[in-house]
C-alpha cells in the first residue's frame, strides 16, 4: 500500500500543507526554502519506522537534527506558544504527531495511529544530497559509538549500501535495471575490506577515485542487486542530478521512470535550472499517473496541481 497524502500544521516551513500523493510519478517544483525536503524527511521517518522500534517523533529528531535534539524547534516560528503537526497517511491509515514549540523530548510528543501503521512494513530508502560511500569506511561504527554531527539519513544510506545480497535468482525487471545501470557506469561495484569500488576493464577503482555522477549511480546498483529497492518499497532520492555529468541526465530520467513502472515507488527532489524540483515517482503494479505540484512562495501554504 503506498504513501497515499501528507498533512503538515505549523511543521518546519509550513503554516498548513496537505499534499495528495498519486499513485504514479509526482513532481514537487519549487525554490529554495520551500519545504521539500521536509516533505521527503517526514514521509521516510514514517515509513523507516515500520523496520525498527524506534518511535515517529524520535526518528524525525534523527532525520532533521534540530539543535539540542528540542523537538519542539520542529515548529514553525512564531512568537509566543503554538502546537506542530504531522501526518502520514496510507488510504485510510493515518500516523500522526503533534507537539508544542516548548518540548524538549520525543516522549513529549502525542503520537497516534502507530500501532496500525507499524502492522503493515515498508521498505525504504533515503538518498541524501551528500554522497556518502567514499566515506563510508568506518562510519558506520563511528555513528554507532560516537555523538556526531549526522542526520540519520546518512547513517541508514550506508547501512543499506552495506547490506548483502538476497537468496535466489534476480527477477527480470532488477536484472534490466542492473544491466541499464553498468553500461552507463561501465562496471559494477564491489566491495572489499569495507570500501567500494568500481570494477571495469580499467580494474578496481576505489569510489574516491570515480566522479560523483557516478557514485550516484553505483549506490543505486548497489540498492537494486542487494534487493533493498523491490516492487513496494519506497525510494527518496534528494537532488539525483547534483554533480551528475548532463549526458547522464537522460539515463537517470530512464532509470527512474523504469523503477516506477516495475521495481519501486520513488520520492526524489529534482533541480533544474533556477528551480528546485521534487520529484516522487511511485511504482504501481498496474496503473501509471503523473501528478506535478508547484509553489513559488518561500513558506508555502499549499501546493498546486500543474496541468
Amino acid at each position: 500500500m503506498s504513501l497515499t497524502a501528507i498533512q503538515m500544521e505549523r511543521f518546519t516551513a509550513f503554516e498548513k500543507l496537505k499534499v495528495n500523493c498519486s499513485p504514479g510519478l509526482n513532481v514537487f517544483v519549487g525554490g529554495n526554502g520551500t519545504g521539500k525536503t521536509h516533505l521527503m524527511k517526514t514521509a521516510y521517518a514514517a515509513c523507516d519506522i515500520t523496520k525498527s522500534e524506534v518511535g515517529f517523533a524520535e526518528k524525525l529528531i534523527r532525520v532533521f537534527m534540530p539543535s539540542n535534539r528540542a523537538l519542539g524547534r520542529l515548529v514553525k516560528r512564531q512568537k509566543g506558544s503554538a502546537r506542530g503537526a504531522a501526518e502520514v497517511y496510507r488510504s485510510q491509515q493515518k500516523l500522526r504527531v503533534s507537539f508544542s514549540n516548548h518540548t524538549t523530548v520525543p516522549e513529549s510528543a502525542t503520537v497516534t495511529g502507530a500501532k496500525m501503521w507499524r502492522a503493515k512494513p515498508i521498505q525504504s530508502v533515503y538518498i541524501p544530497v551528500k554522497e556518502m560511500l567514499s566515506n563510508a569506511p568506518g562510519f558506520r561504527s563511528l555513528y554507532a559509538q560516537r555523538e556526531i554531527h549526522f542526520e540519520e539519513v546518512y547513517a541508514d544510506i550506508v547501512d543499506r549500501a552495506y547490506r548483502p545480497p538476497l537468496r535466489g535468482p534476480i527477477d527480470h525487471d532488477r536484472r534490466t535495471l542492473l544491466h541499464v545501470l553498468q553500461q552507463h557506469m561501465e562496471g559494477k561495484v564491489t566491495i572489499k575490506n569495507d570500501e567500494f569500488f568500481l570494477r571495469s576493464q580499467q580494474g578496481n577503482l576505489e569510489f574516491p577515485l570515480l566522479a560523483e555522477g557516478i557514485r550516484k549511480l553505483g549506490l543505486l546498483w548497489l540498492l537494486i542487486q542487494n534487493g533493498t529497492l523491490l516492487g513496494g518499497s519506497v525510494l527518496f532520492w534528494d537532488e539525483p542530478e547534483t554533480n551528475l555529468n548532463p549526458r547522464l541526465f537522460g539515463a537517470l530520467m530512464e532509470i527512474l521512470l523504469k523503477l516506477q513502472r516495475g521495481v519501486c515507488r520513488s520520492f526524489s527532489p529534482h533541480t533544474i535550472m533556477s528551480f528546485s524540483r521534487s520529484w516522487i515517482c511511485s511504482a504501481p503494479r498496474k496503473t501509471k499517473s503523473l501528478s506535478m505540484l508547484c509553489t513559488e512562495k518561500r513558506t508555502p501554504r499549499s501546493w498546486h496541481a500543474i496541468p
